[in-house]
């Protein structure tokens, strides 16, 4: 073994005698396939074609997608080169959400291309430096084509994000839903000088499966998941002043053991009448400052309930802080801590507070808010694995515009980019004189593997597509694409199937950078350390 080299003195031991050793060729060899076999878990999931997964857990959890990064997030990868590639996909789906598909695919195509030039014998450190060129080359030529827009052009907006749920089970209903999201953002978008941010923790998602997709509604305030807390209570109250409270409304008890003697029962009688009275007033100070629904972070005693009820003010108990929060910028009120200190400025107001059955549960719903900075969606579907699959396709569309947003340029879909820009790559390799040009053209052919994978999860034929692919963007004409949803190559611009440049650019920079990474290794230590795995770890030999 490797790690054991013999001497005249007799054999010296580095490593421990478990402690798996893969050097060179075989190394590299290994992790490439590891990293090549991810990728073909996801590629027949990729485009408007594309096929789902199911997915089952150890529990029996099914979950259906064709979510790049659900995909992978949910299958225990163990090889850790293709824990690798796992990355790449939680990382695009944290930074812009979508794309995490294609990203895998491409480090996946990156990796098999440079595994052609390494049976060349070309030396992986100049792979990995024509990669590096390439890529830099690539974001130049991107940036150069790329259209910019509006942040606020409604228009661009609703393109970009139904073309992110081409590809998604709410493909037919993309249409209302895109509105939906657009609108959503637009109501929690800010803008300080020239630029606009968008924080999408303002925007509260609740699920429930029953009725259809279509019936996804937005609402322009907030959903809570609770009841009204006492059954005396109004459950509709129009015009709403809503206070926020984050303290309980019952007796506290004292911090350190204190303990009452009492010797007559009058006494008894007027300790339960003074308990009563402090309640009293903290229902009769919310009364006073005219609030007509209460939203307590924490508990609600049953006599304030009832005092709470008599005042005809609806209440709910125990909110959680994050939606605390949100209902603060929702109503315009201010989260109160000190019912001393509760003024009618602190109120906040909403048009309709008012408890709905939504299947077997009652929720509450706050809407008609005047200028909400923070919006729900209620996301409604057949059954919950529906229900679930629309959640995950509205946090790629609403990743996707807050993308545009943010960093206002787009380019058309259907892989048209990628082809416009391998063709520009192959002719500037031309400019290198080494063994790089070789690397920068594998590159080139690694791009055209998103339009040919679109292609064949379209049932198209990738040879023929390809090569009237290239045709058309020889002739000029850049933003030609694969429609795989009429099976032909069309303008993708004039369907109107537009990205976020920041999207791709993510892409191409995840993917390269893994790519080079796992080509930079030639050696595999793996030293199996616990008695867990397989036997008691063998004690070191003695010298």
């Amino acid at each position: 073994m490797a790690s054991i080299q013999q001497t005249p003195q007799g054999p010296v031991l580095v490593l421990k005698e478990s402690a798996l050793q893969q050097k060179g060729k075989d190394a590299q060899e290994n992790n490439i396939t590891a990293a090549k076999l991810v990728a073909d878990l996801v590629k027949s999931s990729l485009g408007p074609r594309g096929l789902d997964k199911m997915l089952v857990d150890p529990l029996g959890d099914v979950t259906i997608t064709n979510d790049g990064a659900t995909i992978l997030k949910e299958i225990d990868v163990q090889h850790p080169a293709a824990k690798m590639m796992v990355e790449i996909a939680k990382t695009i789906d944290n930074e812009v959400g979508d794309g995490t598909t294609s990203a895998v695919i491409f480090a996946g195509s990156l990796l098999s291309k440079a595994q052609e030039l390494l049976k060349k014998d070309i030396h992986s450190s100049v792979i990995v430096e024509g990669y590096r060129e390439a890529s830099a080359k690539t974001l130049e030529i991107l940036s150069e084509i790329s259209m910019k827009i509006q942040p606020d052009d409604k228009e661009s907006l609703l393109k970009v994000c139904k073309t992110s749920m081409q590809s998604k089970l709410i493909s037919e209903d993309s249409g209302p839903i895109s509105k939906l999201v657009v609108d959503a953002i637009l109501k929690i978008t800010t803008k300080k000088g020239e630029k606009y941010t968008v924080d999408l923790d303002n925007i509260k998602v609740e699920k429930k499966a029953g009725a259809s997709i279509q019936d996804t509604e937005l609402i322009k305030g907030i959903v809570l998941d609770k009841e009204v807390v006492h059954s005396g209570m109004p459950t509709k109250i129009e015009k709403a002043k809503i206070a926020l409270i984050n303290t309980a409304l019952e007796v506290e008890k004292t911090e350190m053991s204190a303990e009452i003697r009492i010797t007559d029962p009058t006494q008894m009688q007027m300790f339960l009448e003074e308990e009563q009275r402090m309640i009293k007033t903290m229902v009769d100070k919310i009364h006073e400052v005219g609030a007509n629904v209460l939203l307590c972070q924490k508990g609600i005693d049953d006599i304030a309930q009832h005092y709470l009820a008599k005042n005809g003010i609806l209440a709910i108990r125990r909110v959680k802080e994050s939606d605390m929060t949100k209902l603060a910028k929702a109503t315009g009120g201010r989260v109160t801590t000190n019912l001393d200190d509760i003024s009618e400025k602190d109120l906040g107001t909403a048009d309709l507070v008012q408890q709905k059955k939504v299947e077997s549960d009652k929720w509450v719903f706050i809407q008609g808010c005047s200028n909400p900075k923070s919006v729900s969606i209620l996301i409604r579907g057949g059954s919950q694995r529906v229900v679930d699959e629309v959640d995950r396709s509205m946090h790629d569309a609403l990743m996707v515009v807050k993308d545009v947003i943010e960093k206002p340029a787009i380019v058309a879909g259907g892989g048209s980019p990628e082809a416009y820009i391998a063709t520009v790559l192959k002719d500037w390799a031309d400019n290198f004189d080494g063994r790089e040009q070789l690397a920068i053209k594998k590159y080139a052919e690694a791009l055209e593997t998103i339009p040919l994978t679109i292609a064949e999860n379209a049932g198209m034929d990738p040879i023929d597509t390809m090569v009237n692919l290239r045709a058309k963007q020889s002739q000029g004409k850049k933003w030609t694409g694969i429609d795989a949803r009429n099976t032909k190559i069309s303008d993708m611009l004039a369907l109107d199937v537009v990205e976020p440049v920041s999207v791709k650019e993510q892409i191409i920079k995840s993917a390269t950078e893994t790519a080079n990474m796992i080509l930079r290794i030639d050696d595999v230590i793996a030293i199996s350390g616990s008695p867990s795995s397989g036997g008691p770890p063998s004690a070191p030999p003695m010298g």
